[in-house]
């Protein structure tokens, strides 16, 4: 088995689309980034990369490559879970926390699990998402930035 750790943070910007988990939240600001800044994802993937050895999000996906610009978030994932699949590990489980001041998150939290599972090809019941406030402190609490933390487990696949 091995462990991965993944971090992200995006300030908050006026007139761009709020994506977290792969699902669009409606709302009057999304996150600042080169791609659609799904913090989540984006940490996620950090972690199954950092679990498998195979470096971070910025080694393999930089935000100086025009390709990824706008990209989803979700291309990220997905083949960071297929180099992990081909050096014979599998996703067991994922743990994950996004800290934001606004929007509240609570109503959301069920849908990104599912869809973090659909990409992942797991059981959402492999899928953990939490949703924590910044309580007045730092960017996250001001309301200016969104950040999510993300542990995952990898096992060997099975052999056939």
């Amino acid at each position: 088995m091995r462990v991965g750790i993944g971090e992200d943070l995006h300030r908050l910007e006026d007139g761009r689309t709020l994506v977290l988990g792969g699902v669009r939240i409606e709302g009057e600001v999304g996150l600042a980034g080169h791609s659609d800044a799904d913090v989540l994802l984006h940490a996620i993937t950090d972690a199954v990369l950092g679990a498998a050895g195979k470096g971070d999000l910025g080694a393999h996906f930089p935000s100086s490559e025009e390709r990824w610009a706008g990209a989803d978030s979700s291309l990220f994932l997905t083949e960071a879970l297929r180099m992990v699949e081909e050096g014979g590990w599998v996703l067991a489980n994922v743990d994950a926390t996004v800290r934001a001041e606004r929007p509240r998150l609570a109503a959301h939290l069920a849908t990104m699990r599912e869809r973090i599972a659909e990409l992942a090809g797991v059981n959402v019941e492999q899928v953990n998402v939490k949703a924590k406030s910044g309580e007045g402190l730092d960017a996250i609490g001001r309301g200016e930035a969104i950040g999510a933390t993300a542990v995952v487990l990898l096992e060997a696949a099975p052999r056939d």
